[in-house]
């Protein structure tokens, strides 16, 4: 079997959106998605880049994120033809640890808890496919890598793209 490896946030679970609005109520702000389209939130209020790193850090951010919209029903079909990893980049924010991993089980129980890879360079998976968002990623990833799109991601080209999780499942099961 072919193996996909999945990041895990802004591909299945939404932490953008939930950084954005606890950011928005800490600095009475009102930035948008559409604020951030092809760049972060560090980079609109580069003062505040060490506050909103800070979100990151605390222990329990990625324990409550909202799961992306069709994530859980593709990857379990995905898993009939393919061998699927879940895989973030944990090492950015080692206090995420437990909170992702208690995430993915609550959220991805129908995986195999040994197919969750908490790592920090990506080239390191051996996969046919790198579904993730961050195209820093792609660079000495010996697979194919698939953009999945994000704000923060839309001026990227030069990759396959994918926009929702209907179209990872068109990509993979058609």
């Amino acid at each position: 079997m072919k193996r996909i490896a999945i990041d895990m946030d802004e591909v299945i679970a939404d932490a953008g959106l939930k950084h954005l609005k606890l950011f928005n109520r800490d600095f009475n702000e009102n930035i948008t998605v559409q604020d951030l389209m092809g760049t972060h939130l560090k980079v609109l209020r580069p003062h505040l880049e060490t506050e909103i790193l800070n979100y990151l850090k605390d222990p329990a951010f990625f324990r409550d994120l909202e799961v992306m919209q069709g994530s859980q029903q593709v990857i379990k079909e995905l898993t009939e033809h393919y061998e699927v990893f879940i895989t973030t980049a944990a090492m950015e924010f080692p206090t995420s640890f437990t909170a992702k991993y208690d995430w993915l089980k609550e959220h991805f129980g129908f995986l195999n808890e040994m197919n969750f890879v908490f790592c920090g360079d990506k080239s390191i998976l051996n996969a046919d496919f790198l579904i993730d968002d961050n195209v820093r990623h792609f660079k000495h990833f010996n697979g194919q890598g698939i953009l999945f799109s994000a704000p923060h991601n839309s001026n990227e080209t030069g990759y396959e793209r994918v926009n929702n999780w209907q179209e990872v499942k068109r990509f993979f099961l058609s």
